[in-house]
């Protein structure tokens, strides 16, 4: 089990990298939807990182059934 939760921790922090990266060269202003962006935006990463590390956990299964 510490395999796909290290394995969530390792994609929310690629993504937050990326997220943040992306989010200085795009955008620049002081607009306040820029909030909401970034707080749907880093939801997002969370939950993908999340769905991602139990994709992993199931081909884990299905390989070790067969």
């Amino acid at each position: 089990m510490s395999k796909y939760i290290r394995i969530f921790f390792f994609t929310v922090l690629v993504s937050a990298i990326l997220f943040f990266l992306f989010r200085s060269v795009l955008m620049g202003g002081g607009n306040p939807a820029e909030e909401a962006v970034y707080t749907i935006g880093t939801i997002l990463i969370i939950l993908l990182s999340f769905l991602i590390s139990q994709i992993y956990y199931v081909i884990h299964l299905i390989q070790k059934k067969r």
